[in-house]
């Protein structure tokens, strides 16, 4: 589901360099692990006193900036180290291409990088000018001391002055900015460029301490959030331009829609790759997606089965003294014998101290899916593998209150972003050069339309 969660579920793969005079510039290359292939780009420079300085990017981790060690370089040869990850990278330059060697926990990989960026192509993305009315705006959430800075479009029809819907945007986990940028993907920008071109009003905003938005959001929870998407609809239902104002979420931003629709706080909404299940539930499940061909299946079933039971337990016990002890009872409990490196696993998560990752595998969806009454569009991709269609689906068809405006749908061959997809992994986001499916836009776009105007 989230970029949070990611961060337990995938192996971070990274590779550094350092700079001499022949090697300053972009590097970039593909890293093959696991069946995947990651591009790796090294940012090689010097700092103001002369000190050769290396930065890594993994993108599609997501990852950007990771500071590198030097070990070692010359004119044509360097040697640096990635402490904080265990993994070390030596190359010589041959040709015009670093030929080297990537090692990581005691494995070994080639590597070979050729100079410059490998060019993005995002098909989708608008520029302005834009064929509509766009505006800077900021809301604030007074208890938290935070101010959320985005951007409202009108559709250029209206010239801002006739009632029309709007739709408030919710991203996902991680502080992230009013676009929802991800993976060199803008899903919020595209969306909110079609809705205005068809006549429906947007707000996106950077979320709290991100972008143009103030605010600590270090200890955060899910329901923190929940109360900045609050204000912003609060500022939204305070302008006289707008009838029905919703709200349309992205993952853990569709359990927020949910949070506030179960209390009467928006007059519809969409749920995109959202939830109707426990965190645990959803982490678990997530958890055995990953897993898939990762190794022999009897290991991977063990090791998901312990970490399933070790999620419920962090569920209800947000301080945990003892997780030696804790996951030896696990372990005995479930019949399971895992390496030293999975129990290792098990323990850091029972000590983690994540306020956000708490709120959310202790919350259960589904008290706020079957309070919900207010029009419902919820959809999944059916290659999801951060929140699986069917189990979340199901959830919400048989928890939602009856409602003929209800819309539940799995769309075939998307994934977590909704783009048309190969495996659903999150390591083919950034490899796609489709940032959302139009279907699924021009269905959002119908389904508001049909809406009737709220009652008084």
């Amino acid at each position: 589901m989230l970029k949070k969660i990611l961060w337990f579920l995938c192996l971070p793969f990274f590779v550094a360099t350092a700079a001499a005079q022949g090697l300053t510039g972009a590097w970039s290359g593909k890293l093959s692990v696991q069946g995947m292939q990651l591009t790796l780009v090294l940012h090689v420079s010097k700092d103001a006193a002369g000190k050769d300085v290396c930065t890594i990017d993994s993108p599609d981790q997501s990852v950007r900036g990771m500071l590198a060690e030097v070990n070692l370089i010359t004119d044509d040869s360097l040697s640096i180290s990635v402490p904080m990850i265990g993994a070390a990278y030596a190359g010589k330059l041959e040709g015009g291409v670093l030929k080297g060697v990537f090692r990581q926990v005691g494995y070994a990989f080639p590597l070979n990088l050729e100079r410059g960026e490998a060019p993005i192509y995002r098909p989708q993305e608008p520029s302005p000018p834009y064929p509509y009315e766009t505006k800077e705006v900021t809301f604030t959430n007074p208890a938290a001391g935070a101010t959320l800075s985005g951007t409202l479009c009108y559709p250029q029809a209206t010239g801002g002055k006739r009632k029309v819907p709007v739709v408030l945007m919710v991203s996902g986990s991680g502080q992230q900015n009013r676009d929802e940028e991800i993976f060199d993907h803008k899903p919020f920008l595209v969306i909110a460029d079609c809705l205005a071109q068809m006549g429906i009003a947007s707000l996106r905003y950077d979320d709290r301490g991100t972008g143009k938005s103030t605010g600590d959001a270090s200890r955060s929870t899910m329901f923190d959030n929940a109360a900045d998407a609050l204000a912003g609809l609060q500022y939204l239902r305070s302008q006289s331009d707008f009838g029905p104002v919703g709200i349309l979420g992205h993952s853990e931003g569709g359990c927020i829609a949910f949070i506030l629709a179960a209390q009467g706080k928006a007059d519809f909404i969409v749920s995109l790759a959202g939830s109707g299940v426990k965190g645990d539930s959803l982490l678990a499940e997530q958890l055995r997606a990953a897993l898939e061909g990762q190794g022999p299946q009897a290991e991977m079933d063990a090791y998901y089965k312990a970490m399933k039971a070790v999620y419920a337990y962090k569920a209800s016990h947000p301080q945990v003294d003892n997780p030696d002890e804790v996951v030896n009872n696990i372990l005995q409990q479930t019949q399971t014998k895992l390496n030293v490196g999975q129990k290792s696993s098990m323990i850091d998560f029972l000590k983690s101290d994540n306020p956000w990752l708490q709120s959310f595998i202790s919350t259960d969806m589904a008290d706020y899916v079957r309070q919900t009454r207010c029009p419902v569009m919820a959809v999944n991709g059916e290659k999801d593998v951060q929140v699986a269609a069917k189990p979340n689906l199901d959830a919400f068809r048989r928890l939602l209150p009856a409602n003929k405006l209800n819309l539940i749908r799995e769309y075939a061959g998307l994934n977590h972003l909704f783009q048309h997809c190969t495996t659903g992994k999150p390591t083919e986001y950034r490899q796609i050069d489709e940032t959302i499916s139009f279907e699924v836009v021009q269905d959002i776009i119908d389904w508001i339309k049909s809406l009737p105007a709220p009652k008084k």
